[in-house]
């Protein structure tokens, strides 16, 4: 077996043998955990709860009574199969006109129309996951690095860095001022590549941000394009939950800050958008780069060609984004289905005495179990983790898989999932904090200490002890082996 494995070392790329994928990550360590044993209500009813996919299932069927609604959308369909050969023959890398235009229509509405985009600056790539390596291709050369501010997404460290051979450094946001990105962060980040001869090419940031469900208010982002213009380095701002903020205050983009004409190269600026998220088309893999350096959509257009959007795919989307009164009715709703749910699972996170960052936009929450800790390391974040994985039987993702400063803190997705599921979910984490009471009675003291702004119920987590416990017919949870359990 050694020899075989050497021998494979010989054959094959370093890309190939080597783990730069980051598969041996705690955040995908869950999805396998879930792909071994998934929950489905009446089929396996013990399953693990997928709350690791940050996917928007909430407004399915609008998209299918539209799709119902206009056959002729789809070349595969009696109705539209007059276009199906002009279609189907070959494209150039540019992309359909129509779809071009309509994909430049819809990031404007879903920024509130308060910017327009050009649709000649649009390139399409295969879902984010492309842009973002083709963005990297196109900003930097091997070794150099993009400064990014944690907690930040895991996939990152896959989509930037496995084939581009480009380092991802971490801007190191903490809870004291609820993560913001502040310039002495970034100024340290800075120095410290530059202490260690690494050249910054880019800054990256997630707006509205993953993990946390958050936005960048305006004078953050002023901030942030004074920075790299200072520093004469490029801006990367993935925006592809911008039609996912469902309460105040409203998602602000880059967009907007370069329309209010501050002092900034505009050659240094660069948009990462997807249908995914808000329109909850993973599948469809619709990427988009927007930049506003002329070289940029030029290389990235030639790039383009290794990750195509199918035409089949780009004639569907682009009739349904150009239908004006679908896409308006569908964000409005999109939101307010969010905003439901995200009320819905906070309050009963908080009936329990579970906080979670005040956050306005995205799937998911980040959720605050620091107190649940036997000690405040990562080597017991993990063992919580693991406690919840494989007990619990919830995917939520570790916040040290997201480069998070600090242990505790948990990714929950919360959007891809019907309402019973998210019941049972709820259901589980009560049973697991009543069986940790012990753990959890600190928790409540050192919390009104702390200065984020946390999500509590009025309901007092006394009250909730003093009702009798009942277990989920659906809960696989034993009794836990983190505290002695208590009696019901």
């Amino acid at each position: 077996m050694v020899f075989m494995a050497a021998n494979q070392a010989q054959l094959l790329s370093k890309i190939a043998t080597g783990n730069g994928h980051g598969e041996d990550s705690p955040y995908f360590d869950g999805w396998k955990a879930y792909e071994t044993d998934p929950f489905h209500l009446t089929k396996n009813p013990h399953g693990v709860i997928q709350m690791g996919l940050a996917e928007n299932q909430l407004s399915f069927e609008l998209v299918q009574e539209w799709i119902m609604n206009n056959p002729k959308a789809s070349i595969c369909t009696a109705e539209g199969v007059g276009e199906f050969k002009d279609i189907a023959i070959f494209q150039d890398y540019h992309g359909l006109p129509e779809f071009r235009t309509a994909v430049a229509k819809f990031m404007g509405k879903a920024r509130g129309n308060r910017v327009t985009f050009d649709p000649d600056r649009i390139v399409m790539s295969g879902g984010a996951t492309g842009a973002h390596e083709m963005t990297a291709f196109c900003l930097a050369d091997p070794d150099d690095a993009f400064l990014v501010p944690t907690p930040y997404y895991p996939g990152f460290d896959r989509d930037l860095r496995w084939r581009t051979g480009v380092q991802l450094l971490p801007v190191v946001c903490e809870s004291s001022n609820n993560f913001k990105v502040t310039r002495e962060a970034l100024e340290a980040a800075y120095e410290k590549a530059q202490e260690a001869n690494i050249r910054v090419k880019g800054l990256l940031i997630t707006n509205p941000s993953n993990p946390l469900g958050t936005i960048l208010d305006r004078e953050t982002l002023r901030s942030l394009v004074r920075f790299i213009n200072e520093k004469n380095i490029h801006l990367i701002c993935d925006e592809i939950y911008a039609a996912t903020v469902f309460s105040q205050p409203d998602f602000i983009s880059i967009a907007e800050i370069l329309d209010e004409g501050i002092d900034c190269n505009h050659d240094l600026i660069h948009i990462v958008y997807s249908l995914s998220k808000d329109m909850g088309f993973p599948g469809f893999r619709v990427g988009i780069v927007y930049s506003y350096n002329d070289a940029v959509v030029s290389c990235a257009r030639k790039m383009s060609s290794f990750g195509l959007v199918s035409t089949q795919t780009q004639h569907l989307i682009a009739s349904m984004l150009s239908d004006d009164e679908f896409v308006e009715r569908f964000i409005a709703e999109s939101a307010n289905r969010l905003a439901k749910r995200y009320r819905l699972f906070t309050r009963g996170l908080s009936q329990l005495g579970i906080g979670c960052l005040k956050s306005n936009a995205g799937l998911f929450l980040w959720m605050d179990l620091h107190s649940l800790l036997k000690d405040q390391t990562f080597e017991a974040e993990m063992t919580l983790w693991r406690v919840i994985i494989k007990e619990v039987k919830l995917n939520v993702s570790p916040g040290s898989s997201f480069h998070c400063s600090e242990p505790g803190w948990f990714r929950v997705c919360f959007a891809n999932m019907d309402h019973s599921t998210v019941e049972i979910a709820l259901t589980r984490i009560s049973t697991f904090v009543i069986q940790n009471m012990e753990a959890m009675a600190p928790l409540r003291r050192q919390w009104r200490q702390k200065e984020l702004k946390l999500s509590f119920s009025s309901r007092r987590l006394e009250d909730i002890m003093k009702s009798p416990c009942k277990m989920s017919p659906r809960s696989p949870i034993p009794q836990s082996p983190m505290v002695k359990a208590r009696t019901c």
